[in-house]
């Protein structure tokens, strides 16, 4: 029942409680007006009869007590009147029925035997009433009244059924009254509710529920109207919100799949689909196996499996993705374990499309690893190899070859025919190189002209034989070119790869170093290196050198000595003070290395314009940070070497210099060594031309060394002479150096130059020199070389020792 009543409308709701409500009422008070009506009825009827009872028993008392039994039955008489009252008994003081009157002989209404514990009272539709006569507190008699109430009963019912009908009338026309105003409230709603539903079914949102009134209905529409704007908007925000995931999920670059755990695909965004050439709905359902490529089946289980056992973590692996038309792709794979709404566990697979990236990967990684030019391994896929092929020997005692080749004459090709001429003619050797070497062995361009081979499971002499046998190849080779044809020799370093070879480093070194021996004796030639070989041990002497001399640079290693320079006349006397710069490295302990040691290395390996550079500017700021000093100074004397001359930067770089300290260029004298400056002659010539322009003075170091000296010597526009002091120590013992010593300061005089004898040891050379009439002398005999601040305490010595002389 109650169930039924909740699934009715509010409009019936409402007017099922109108009407319970005026039927309750209607019944509640029908039954409330029988029961008052009767219980008043019963109390007036019961009043009526007692009081008329007593007036009977008192008119009666006289009767009694006389026996008047007339009297009696007239005053008995009176309830005759009254047709509810059936029978009235008088009873005397002993309880016997003195007189009574009764309406019909029905025997219930007879005088019942007298009770003195009677009471007045009601039985069903029965009045039984009980008046005693007491006449002085003596009981003299009782008057029993009996009144059957049956028809006053019905008269009250039908009584009390026309005032029902009236209220039920009253009702019924409230009711029909009521039902326009139920519809007040029920019609709103109903309007409410139709319109919830309207949304409900089309998903609008935009729709509005109208207002009726400003009660509380009305508030209840506009809460309606807020709530739906609200859910409108959300709507709004939600559907951008999907529109925007979807796009984002769907035009995602990167391939986005929802995997079961044993691999079946349960979603795939299009841009999935699309790289496997399907649609989405042929790809949900498929296996994420069948996509893969069967090299990488292993790969994409074990990233599954680690997803599985780590729920937490994000795993990443790179593998190739077989598409429909049977293309194969490299995709990136990122997974990752999660759970969905029912609390199941799936896998988020996102694949990003990396062929481009890793064919690009692979082309940087073969061309980091080859040269470009030929095609070859490069030097530093070659150290690699070196390096393994070390470990290989220390692991099985095996026995490898590192062969270390340098073209001859390769630069007569560049130079004459160009730089596509000398690639073309790498390219071409690379090719024979590779032609002629077995399978295992492995060949690579170290850079320019040099080339390596490493030979895998090879001994010294089949090394050798083979290194000679490519010797010959390229010998025999001939490169056209534009109509010309050149000729190659190639030199060979060979190093032995044992058990007991050093790291790749130490071999490519003593390979190099080999190299260098085969140039140095001859070119064109096979060189073994051997830890004995004295040659390779300088060599590889020099080679330790350069990194010290870079390090040196860049640390500020080196520091600077002075040897004064005297003049021997004694005219000259009065000259400033005149000193060459020498250099000097400092060791880590203090240890002052002399110029001997790196020199060499500085020369070879192309060192010695960066170390005059440093000398040059080092000096220039002692000279004009040193107070006083320039105005002492008569003539500074600096070394440059050959490379420097050909180098196209050092004049600016010097003439920086000068310009930077203010170092008056009258002061300053480069000394080139008479090697340098004819193996240059027209870079020398041009080089010492635009210095002396500027105010410098130059001076020729170690002349009289070279085979053809006096040659070149007026084509050089030098101020002084160096005579050797391999002709000078020896003057007073050896006429040859003395004649050379006396013919070369007489050529210098007759050219105007002023000579400059070095070593000069002691006092008799001095003094020889003297009467040869050598302007200046230098040497341990005079000074020995100082650090620069010291030049300034020995020169009162040197006043004294030419003031002796």
């Amino acid at each position: 029942m109650i169930k039924l009543i909740r699934d009715l409308s509010i409009n019936r709701k409402l007017l099922l409680v109108l009407l319970f409500s005026s039927v309750s009422s209607l019944l509640f008070a029908g039954l409330l007006l029988i029961v008052l009506e009767i219980s008043e009825f019963q109390k007036n009827t019961q009043d009526d009869l007692s009081i008329l009872a007593q007036m009977v028993g008192n008119r009666s008392t006289a009767a009694l007590m006389f026996e008047d039994r007339d009297l009696v039955n007239e005053n008995l008489a009176v309830f005759n009147n009254l047709p509810d009252v059936q029978a009235a008994c008088l009873y005397d003081a002993q309880g016997a029925v003195f007189a009574h009157i009764q309406k019909n002989n029905d025997q219930q209404w007879a005088c019942p035997v007298s009770d003195k514990a009677e009471n007045t009272r009601f039985e069903d539709t029965h009045l039984h009433v009980v008046q005693p006569i007491i006449v002085d507190t003596t009981d003299v008699g009782m008057v029993y009244i009996q009144a059957d109430l049956t028809p006053a009963y019905w008269r009250k019912v039908q009584f009390t059924g026309l005032i029902f009908l009236v209220l039920a009338g009253v009702s019924i026309l409230t009711f029909f009254l009521s039902i326009p105003l139920l519809r007040l409230i029920s019609s709103p709603i109903k309007k409410l509710v139709d319109k919830v539903k309207k949304i409900s079914e089309t998903q609008n949102y935009s729709l509005r529920a109208v207002k009726v009134n400003n009660d509380e209905l009305g508030i209840l529409v506009d809460a309606f109207n807020g709530l739906i704007s609200t859910v409108e908007q959300q709507n709004q925000a939600l559907t951008r919100a999907k529109d925007r995931y979807l796009a984002l999920y769907d035009d995602n670059p990167t391939m986005v799949f929802n995997l079961q755990v044993d691999g079946r695909i349960l979603s795939v965004n299009h841009t999935g689909a699309r790289h496997l050439g399907l649609s989405v709905d042929e790809v949900q359902g498929c296996s994420i196996f069948n996509f893969v490529h069967r090299d990488d089946l292993v790969v994409i289980h074990d990233l599954i499996q680690s997803c599985l056992m780590r729920p937490l973590s994000v795993y990443k692996q790179e593998l190739r993705q077989v598409c429909n038309k049977g293309n194969t792709i490299w995709v990136r794979a990122t997974a990752r374990l999660v759970e969905n709404e029912d609390w199941q566990n799936s896998l988020l697979l996102v694949g990003e499309d990396i062929t481009e990236a890793r064919l690009l990967s692979e082309k940087m990684a073969y061309q980091a690893s080859h040269d470009a030019l030929t095609g070859l391994a490069n030097r530093s896929e070659f150290d690699s190899y070196i390096k393994r092929t070390v470990v290989l020997a220390y692991a099985d005692n095996s026995e490898h070859v590192l062969c270390y080749l340098d073209l001859d004459q390769f630069k007569v090709v560049n130079d004459t025919c160009g730089h596509l001429a000398g690639d073309e003619l790498l390219r071409q050797l690379g090719e024979l190189l590779r032609r002629h070497t077995r399978k295992q062995d492995f060949v690579a361009r170290l850079g320019g002209d040099e080339f390596g081979i490493l030979m895998n499971n090879c001994s010294l002499n089949e090394a050798f034989l083979a290194c000679e046998n490519l010797r010959d190849l390229v010998k025999d080779f001939r490169f056209a070119w534009e109509g010309r044809s050149f000729t190659l020799g190639v030199s060979a370093g060979i190093s032995v790869i044992n058990s007991s070879s050093g790291n790749a480093v130490d071999l490519l070194k003593e390979a190099d170093a080999a190299c260098y021996a085969a140039k140095d004796n001859g070119r064109n030639r096979v060189h073994v290196f051997s830890p004995d070989d004295e040659e390779l041990a300088m060599r590889q002497g020099e080679m330790q050198w350069v990194e010290k001399i870079q390090q040196g640079l860049e640390q500020n290693r080196f520091c600077l000595y002075g040897q004064p320079i005297v003049a021997i006349a004694h005219h000259d006397n009065d000259e400033g003070m005149h000193f060459e710069t020498l250099v000097r490295y400092r060791e880590d302990d203090g240890r002052i290395i002399p110029p001997g040691a790196f020199l060499p290395a500085a020369e070879r390996y192309n060192l010695a314009p960066s170390l005059d550079r440093w000398v040059i500017s080092h000096l220039f700021e002692w000279i004009a940070t040193k107070p006083g000093f320039i105005d002492q100074l008569s003539l500074c004397s600096v070394n440059l070497s050959g490379l420097s001359m050909s180098d196209e930067t050092m004049l600016a770089f010097i003439s920086e210099q000068f310009s930077k300290w203010a170092i008056p260029a009258h002061k300053i004298c480069f000394e080139v060594t008479e090697t340098a400056a004819i193996a240059n002659l027209s870079y020398a010539t041009k080089f010492i031309k635009q210095l002396k322009e500027r105010g410098c003075l130059f001076s020729l170091d170690d002349f009289g060394s070279g085979l053809s000296s006096f040659a070149y010597l007026k084509n050089l526009p030098v101020d002084y002479l160096k005579i050797d002091g391999l002709f000078v120590k020896d003057i007073l013992e050896d006429k040859v150096d003395l004649a050379m010593v006396k013919s070369i300061n007489e050529v210098g005089h007759v050219m105007g130059k002023k000579t400059i004898a070095e070593f000069v040891e002691n006092e008799q050379i001095f003094n020889l020199l003297n009467i040869l009439g050598v302007d200046y002398a230098q040497g341990y005999g005079i000074g020995k070389p100082v650090p620069l601040d010291e030049l300034t305490l020995i020169t009162p010595f040197l006043q004294h020792f030419q003031h002796e002389c």
